[in-house]
């Protein structure tokens, strides 16, 4: 299957969108060649901002371009964007009604080698709690590309989880995406998996697989957007179900389990299992080892899945 590296579809993405609105801006705190932007500043200097290793100035920066009419895309590494620069976010672009695209690059374990003073998986959870912002992670370069022309065209700030490196696409390009909205990747009626992002999406379609040599039959949801979360498929799926596992590179604590068992406990309590970071740093490693050592694979997401479904036939 055929790879593509993310943070160059970022960028052809958003040089897409600045020759269609000259309101189109990229801001960066010293990160351009690592989140992919520097064609972006050779194709429009004039709007391309750099303000350094400086990322509260960053959003700073950003809301007052937004409050000049611009639509700034803001990108750093997410433990920058989510834990250095929150109240800026919070207060200067979200709780004035501005409009800034937030990125967070490196989610999780995806920062591998940077270690764990780099390694957001508490971004999710922090951003949950300012109102009104959409949260959304793209699993594949097809989605990647939609959710920020998406973004772009949304009127409000927007956080977005970017893993930068290549993975291979899991939709072709005719598919489209809303806000919103989750995509149903694989149907089944004895279990449901609802993941995020560009590593655990692809885990649960193989988890799928590993469950249907067992024949169990589960069906996979990616959750692109976390807020809002689109909670009428969650609704759908947990009564079709009856048994949720959820799967996330973020702790489990305030991230998408969280949101999805927040949901559920108040509209229609589902037996839940969640796939996450549990109550733990990062640390320095290879993203295959950090997987394996967090336990953020399809054979876990397997295991979990068998687990409730024993408990729901015990119950019938």
């Amino acid at each position: 299957m055929e790879q593509k590296e993310m943070r160059q579809v970022y960028c052809d993405t958003l040089l897409e969108l600045a020759g269609q609105d000259e309101r189109i801006m990229v801001v960066e705190a010293d990160l351009m060649r690592a989140t992919g932007t520097m064609k972006f500043k050779e194709t429009y200097p004039d709007r391309a901002v750099d303000v350094g290793v400086a990322e509260a100035n960053l959003v700073g920066v950003s809301s007052g371009l937004s409050a000049g009419g611009k639509i700034p895309f803001a990108a750093t590494f997410g433990c920058f964007a989510s834990r250095r620069a929150f109240d800026q976010f919070f207060l200067s672009a979200n709780y004035a009604k501005l409009n800034v695209k937030l990125v967070g690059t490196d989610p999780g374990i995806s920062a591998a080698f940077n270690g764990g003073t780099h390694m957001p998986f508490e971004d999710i959870a922090l951003m949950r709690m300012i109102p009104g912002l959409t949260i959304i992670e793209p699993s594949d370069p097809i989605s990647l590309q939609s959710l920020t022309k998406a973004a772009a065209q949304l009127e409000g700030c927007v956080y977005m989880r970017l893993h930068r490196k290549a993975v291979p696409a899991l939709y072709d390009d005719t598919e489209t995406f809303t806000l919103g909205k989750g995509k149903v990747l694989r149907d089944g009626a004895d279990v449901t998996i609802i993941a995020s992002g560009a590593i655990l999406v692809g885990e649960a379609l193989k988890a799928a697989e590993l469950l249907k040599a067992e024949h169990v039959n589960a069906a996979v949801i990616d959750m692109h957007t976390i807020k809002p979360l689109d909670e009428e498929l969650v609704l759908t799926y947990a009564k079709k179900s009856g048994c949720i596992v959820t799967a996330e590179n973020h702790q489990v604590a305030g991230g998408l389990g969280s949101a999805v068992a927040n949901f559920l406990s108040e509209n229609h309590p589902t037996p839940m299992a969640m796939i996450g970071i549990r109550d733990a740093f990062g640390q320095v490693g290879t993203q295959d080892w950090l997987q394996a050592h967090y336990k953020l694979h399809a054979q876990e997401i397997a295991v979990q899945a068998k687990r409730l479904l024993a408990d729901k036939n015990t119950r019938r």
